[in-house]
């Protein structure tokens, strides 16, 4: 065969399958199908979906697919083998080598990348003077940087580093602005075989020597051998090395670009670190969170599937690129689905923010990011007269991350700027942090924002999240960040460490490809991150609905502008000011009430008396903040002695701090001291109280469930055992209800009326969430249905009588050719007055959200005349969670929807797409109440 006809093949074989997975998943809306896609994991195709998919690559290839191959093949690649034979093998090498093919985007992407420079050499053999970064100027007359220029000006950089004695795997610290020579800096250093280690720059170039001294933490931590700095920074270069006894080299981008030679490349590897991002302000005890180029890879293409970007996109970016919203989010993100990247300094959007609305403009942007402070920046300094003409109609994606996302800020933005173009869906509130490479949690696509309305007093007293309505005059609002990206998780957990169900606040931990194997050179810090194989976020947080809201901060580090601050840094150097008490800085965060966003306070005591001392002393304080921080504070407070709190072993109380500044401005009263200090710690003590009885009473519970659940399945068993057949399902079906009853679990039906159609023509679907769904059913099910369930349990001594018993039918799962038979043997069931039962997810995850439908409670259904009645099951995910065993008081409700039906002209089709419709129908009538999300949507098949 022709290699132009075996090329015409395989694309025909990706479309074939691309289109049966559409016609199953209609919201499955990856554009590619590659040839290592699992059928089963990757595109949701049961096995009655691959029998069809079989028949149709017969019918279109004109070949014979043995049934032994049937059952055996497993992806696109191994038909292929079967259909060309021979021809097959040099076609897929070649397509190995390249990528896979996308259907309906405008260029391909670089799917079997191992490394960053991976993917930069698959974009210079693919489209070498492609323009990639768009250095932004006024006059829109600033650099372009193609792919090919990228990396040709990397290899110099990597020349010269290797020159300059740099070995595999060592540190390079780059403190440079934003600028095309970071970015050769950059790749440099990888390709060179180094690890790029970012760092902010310095505010202002007369305090260059104060700066770079507090970074030599950072720079001792990473042991960095090379330090890649504007010109200024030469200056100090000997003060430096005296400090940090591992930098060898001080030297500009500049110098870097002038080699002339090519350098060694090193082999790389998916698992070595691209990179290590350092914790911004962190020079106490640095984190550097390292990054393999595996880590980030999984982090931009789970985050591209989800926001389906692709080469047509246009991403706007002002952040800076020593932070991983900057760097990786922004331009790594762009450089792997070659996007172009407009690029602007940090200090160019703060002097003159309508920069970042007419870039958008101009360019057409389509996406851009920032935090919420710059939401709310832009309304504040921006005027309509400087907006006339503004069009950001183009703008689809206005991701809103890095800091606590503000419910007015987003409101305000959107209606200011809706008459300016703006589609208020567009704002889309993220959550992601370094630790997760940098995205973890993304909303579905033109939502729009979801926010929460919950009791302020319950979830104060007792961390319960509970709904209010809208016009409820005291509620808190958070707003949701969405879903885990895919391939990831995340979960609440207590003091204990115990997993949380539904709208309980608690600490937030995740798991995923994009996680850090933990902080560079800091074994004890890498030790807290992990909580076996869960790492901790140190946020506070809430999930409904499968949905995740943030609530805040464990630990004191303060949220601004994208970067952790760490008080006790700045207290400190505030401390240091003459006239200020030395101990005595509190610095906090606290509320804006009018804009919603966070404010910075700097609390310090002081004794003294005279205004035009004090004037100067703020201004010291605000400087020094300004310099530390990169912003200042918005509020500077010197107070009396007294007005900081402190523990009695001198640490800073600063939430306690906080709550006097709140309540009297920081003015401290001194005849009232001890009586405030009484009254905090009262009022603390109360809610600590109320929690620490609160889960007391649910290991209480916990264990008292248990032991009435063995206590049945005991009983159970036996009466299942002795009990004659007709009867068996009565007595399970009173445990059940006793069970309920007993635990105080109250099942709410709704919809019963439904199950009094003729029983005979409807076979029954429900969702499946957790261990309990069967017993619920059992509980409020009228009548004796049977039950179609996975065949390891047929396998059990323990079960497999009883179940019988039970009139249990089973099919199994893993192995095709049995799970076809198996589900073409119940079409030869006798009909009687008993329906069948399916959970057509054919399991559960810990994952909320309804999975991928098998097809064979639908071809079962079309096959013998069926309707489907869909079950639709709430709240037994909280009450036993997958994978846990601590159960959890709730409530559970069952709803029996309307029986989903073919129409007249539905009927005509042939039985293939019947099951397809009946399947789809039934879907959205379960997601309808599931209250969980659709893991289908967006092309996330879990």
């Amino acid at each position: 065969m022709k290699s132009a006809d075996t090329e015409h093949e395989l694309k025909n074989l990706l479309e074939l399958i691309y289109t049966l997975v559409k016609e199953i998943h209609p919201h499955y809306s990856k554009t590619s199908v590659s040839l290592d896609d699992h059928f089963e994991k990757d595109l949701g195709l049961d096995s009655l979906s691959r029998v069809e998919l079989i028949s149709r690559v017969e019918e279109h290839f004109h070949v014979v697919i043995k049934e032994q191959d049937l059952y055996e093949v497993q992806t696109p690649q191994e038909l292929l083998k079967i259909i060309l034979g021979a021809d097959a093998q040099p076609l897929i090498n070649a397509y190995l080598q390249h990528s896979a093919l996308i259907l309906d985007a405008t260029s391909s992407l670089p799917k079997e990348a191992m490394t960053l420079v991976d993917v930069l050499d698959w974009h210079v053999k693919q489209h070498p003077d492609r323009p990639h970064i768009q250095m932004y100027q006024d006059d829109t007359k600033g650099e372009v940087i193609t792919f090919t220029e990228l990396k040709e000006r990397a290899l110099k950089v990597a020349s010269s580093l290797q020159g300059l004695g740099l070995k595999p795997s060592q540190a390079v610290a780059i403190m440079l602005p934003s600028s095309a020579e970071y970015f050769y800096t950059f790749f440099g250093i990888l390709i060179a075989g180094g690890i790029p280690v970012p760092i902010y720059p310095p505010a202002r170039p007369s305090q260059l020597e104060e700066h770079m001294q507090r970074h030599t933490r950072i720079l001792e931590n990473a042991q960095a051998a090379i330090l890649i700095t504007i010109p200024e920074a030469k200056l100090v270069a000997q003060l430096l090395k005296s400090h940090v006894q591992n930098i060898k080299e001080i030297v500009t981008a500049g110098e870097l670009l002038q080699a002339s030679n090519p350098p060694a490349l090193p082999k790389l590897h998916s698992d070595d670190i691209a990179f290590i991002q350092y914790t911004s302000g962190s020079t106490g005890d640095p984190k550097g969170v390292m990054l393999s180029h595996a880590n980030l890879l999984a982090n931009i293409r789970a985050m591209g599937q989800t926001v389906k970007a692709s080469s047509t996109d246009v991403f706007i970016s002002w952040l800076p690129l020593y932070h991983d919203m900057g760097l990786i989010g922004a331009w790594l993100g762009s450089l792997y689905h070659a996007s172009l990247f407009v690029v602007m300094s940090p200090l160019s959007f703060l002097s003159k923010p309508e920069r970042w609305l007419w870039a958008i403009h101009h360019y057409k942007g389509t996406i851009s990011a920032a935090p919420n402070f710059a939401y709310e920046y832009v309304l504040h300094r921006l005027k309509d007269s400087s907006l006339e003409g503004l069009d950001l109609s183009s703008w689809r994606a206005a991701f809103n991350g890095a800091e606590a996302v503000s419910p007015v800020t987003i409101k305000r933005f959107s209606d200011f700027f809706e008459t300016f173009g703006f589609d208020p869906k567009s704002m889309t509130p993220v959550y992601g942090l370094a630790e997760s490479s940098v995205g973890l949690v993304f909303p579905p696509m033109k939502r729009g924002p979801l926010i929460d309305h919950i009791d302020r007093d319950s979830f104060m007293k007792d961390k319960i999240a509970k709904p209010v309505p809208l016009t409820h005059s005291d509620a808190l609002e958070f707003v949701t960040s969405g879903l885990p990206i895919i391939g990831h998780e995340i979960r609440v957990v207590d003091e204990t460490g115990k997993e949380l169900p539904e709208r309980h606040e608690g600490a937030l931990q995740f798991r995923g490809p994009s996680s850090t194997r933990g902080y560079y050179n800091n074994p004890a810090k890498t030790q807290d991150l992990f909580d076996e194989d869960w790492l901790n976020t140190g946020d506070q947080a809430y999930i409904a609905e499968g949905e995740l809201y943030l609530t805040g901060r464990i630990k004191d580090i303060i949220i601004r502008a994208g970067r952790n601050i760490y008080p006790d840094q700045l207290e400190k150097a505030v401390g240091n000011i003459e006239g200020v008490r030395k101990g005595c800085v509190a610095i906090f965060g606290t509320r804006d009430k009018r804009s919603g966003t966070e404010r910075l306070v700097i609390l310090a005591e002081t004794k003294v008396k005279d205004e035009q001392t004090r004037e100067s002393m703020r201004s010291k304080i605000t400087e020094l903040s300004a310099d530390m921080l990169g912003a200042a504070a918005d509020e500077v407070v010197l107070s009396e002695p007294g007005s900081v709190l402190k523990t009695s072993s001198g640490k800073i109380r600063r939430d306690a701090s906080r709550i006097l500044y709140e309540k009297y401005g920081g003015k401290a009263h001194s005849q009232n001291f001890v009586w405030q200090i009484l009254r905090l710690g009262v009022n603390s003590l109360f809610p600590r109280m109320r929690r620490l009885i609160h889960t007391l009473l649910e290991y209480l519970y916990c264990g008292y469930a248990w032991g009435i659940i063995l206590f049945f399945t005991l009983l159970s068993w036996f009466s299942l055992m002795l009990a004659p057949k007709k009867i068996c399902w009565k007595i399970l079906a009173t445990y059940t209800k006793a069970i309920a009853f007993l635990t105080f679990t109250p099942i709410r039906v709704k919809g019963i009326e439904n199950l009094e159609k003729p029983v005979d023509k409807t076979l029954l679907i429900a969702n499946h969430a957790s261990y309990i769904d069967s017993f619920v059913l059992l509980a409020t099910l009228p009548y004796p249905v049977r039950f179609v369930a996975k065949a390891e349990l047929r396998r059990s001594r323990f079960l497999r009588i009883p179940l019988q018993k039970l009139g249990i039918h089973f099919v199994e799962r893993f192995e095709t050719d049995k799970s076809i038979q198996d589900i073409k043997a119940l079409s030869k069931v006798d009909d009687n007055e008993q329906p069948f039962l399916f959970f057509p997810e054919g399991t559960f995850s810990r994952v909320p959200g309804l999975q991928p439908f098998h097809m064979g409670a639908f071809t079962l259904a079309v096959e013998k005349g069926l309707s489907i009645l869909p079950v639709v099951i709430t709240g037994s995910r909280s009450i036993l969670r997958p994978g846990s065993s601590f159960i959890h008081a709730g409530e559970i409700g069952v709803s029996f929807k309307e029986p989903v039906t073919l129409d007249a002209q539905q009927k005509t089709e042939d039985s293939w797409h019947q099951a397809i419709t009946l399947s789809q129908k039934s879907r959205a009538s379960i997601l309808s109440d599931c209250k969980e999300p659709d893991l289908v949507y967006e092309g996330s098949v879990q």
